[in-house]
């Protein structure tokens, strides 16, 4: 029969608490210094990191070098601090002005990340709103409005189970 050991762990965050989320924050603050090296804007929230920065569409070759680097730096620091880069949800996103954006579409570049390439899309999620490559709303309205009528949907279904008191 084996026997059975209890352990005893003396620091944890419980799965699911809010603590998990805060004490992630305070285990990736040092990628804020990762990011300013490469002077590139990093924001975050729980486990979801963006990193961001302002180009000229005349300097995209620039840009492109600058965030590829940056993203370099931070799969390494990962790999550090024992976390992994997942370039299966990293996303890229050229945004700007109708009229910036023409220039640019035709050659809209792609980022190198290893053995891995990320093009561009038209639009990305970002804590639940879309954000468009043309800075219009008009994608995130219309997934607003399709969730909305789909609950709606439902509970048109259940109202019947419903007390209608």
């Amino acid at each position: 029969m084996a026997r059975r050991h209890t352990l005893f762990v003396s620091c944890s965050v419980p799965q699911g608490s809010v603590l998990g989320q805060r004490a992630f924050i305070l285990y990736v603050a040092d990628l804020e210094d990762v990011a300013a090296k490469h002077v590139v804007n990093i924001h975050g929230y729980a486990d979801d990191t963006q990193l961001y920065l302002h180009g000229r569409r005349d300097d995209m070759t620039s840009t492109v070098f600058r965030l590829e680097n940056c993203i370099a730096g931070v799969s390494q620091w990962m790999s550090a601090n024992r976390l992994k880069l997942n370039t299966e949800k990293t996303e890229l996103l050229w945004a700007g002005s109708r009229h910036g954006r023409s220039s640019v579409t035709d050659r809209c570049p792609s980022l190198q990340l290893g053995a891995d390439t990320v093009t561009a899309q038209d639009d990305v999620r970002l804590l639940g709103v879309t954000i468009s490559s043309d800075l219009r709303l008009q994608h995130h309205v219309s997934n607003v409005l399709a969730t909305s009528f789909y609950w709606l949907r439902q509970l048109r279904r259940v109202r019947r189970s419903l007390d209608s008191e």
